[in-house]
């Protein structure tokens, strides 16, 4: 494995606090009896793993296992309550997909506004633009606002700026299922042209598929602990062994 690194995390842990009370009738009572009104639990625990650049690595467990928690702190959305995570180049990631749309706007001002969310310059987006609305299938929906798309043309436009940003590294949660069969297939040519372009992918998945075609590494966890990393085989017969066994 390549020396240089794309995302190196060491000794990462991420704590959560959970409240036991969900109404101010329930938490009163309870915080004036002294009674434990919040429960903290550890949603990951000590994860070391590091990324080679060009590297596909995927990250595998079942719910609750704190995929989803791991990939938002590479992204930068949560922050670790212990340990470091280094990253080395631009990030696309591809997780609540339009989360920085505006509805009242229209695709092609959400296109500028997100695109400059992900780092882009404005130059650069108009660039990207007519690739952006190619790729997206919805030029003529483009001058509409946002809150009149579906929830399928909504994610089709997100994920179209996300990825023509020019990642280094691009980070993907559950979400190669956008739009119809069609459109699926060639978001995965898509990523299939990052990978022969050196991107560095990181790939949450349920999907055993997904991950045995595109990863050379995985990841697994279970209840937050890192369970093993390495050969995706591997990784996937242990992954379905925890299946088999109803761990959750």
């Amino acid at each position: 494995m390549p020396s240089k690194f794309s995302i190196k995390i060491t000794n990462v842990s991420k704590l959560f606090h959970r409240q036991n009370q969900y109404t101010i009738k329930e938490l009163l009572p309870a915080f004036l009896r002294g009674k434990q009104t919040r429960k903290s639990f550890w949603a990951l625990n000590k994860i070391n793993i590091k990324i080679a650049q060009g590297e596909s690595f995927g990250i595998v467990g079942l719910n609750g296992s704190g995929k989803s928690t791991l990939l938002k702190m590479i992204a930068g959305v949560s922050e670790q309550t212990e340990g470091s995570i280094e990253v080395n180049g631009r990030i696309a990631p591809l997780i609540e997909l339009g989360a920085g749309f505006h509805p009242e706007l229209t695709g092609r001002e959400n296109i500028f506004l997100n695109g400059i969310i992900l780092g882009l310059k404005r130059k650069e987006i108009k660039e990207r633009f007519d690739k952006i609305v190619e790729f997206s299938e919805l030029d003529k929906f483009i001058d509409q606002p946002v809150k009149h798309y579906s929830s399928g043309m909504y994610l089709r436009l997100a994920y179209s700026v996300a990825i023509h940003t020019d990642p280094d590294i691009l980070l993907i949660d559950e979400i190669l299922a956008v739009g119809d069969e069609a459109f699926q297939k060639k978001c995965l040519n898509k990523v299939r042209d990052l990978q022969k372009q050196g991107v560095s992918i990181v790939i949450v998945s349920h999907d055993q598929k997904i991950i045995r075609d595109f990863t050379t590494r995985v990841l697994l966890l279970e209840k937050g602990e890192q369970i093993f990393v390495g050969p995706t085989k591997q990784a996937l017969e242990k992954y379905s062994r925890s299946i088999e066994s109803g761990v959750k």
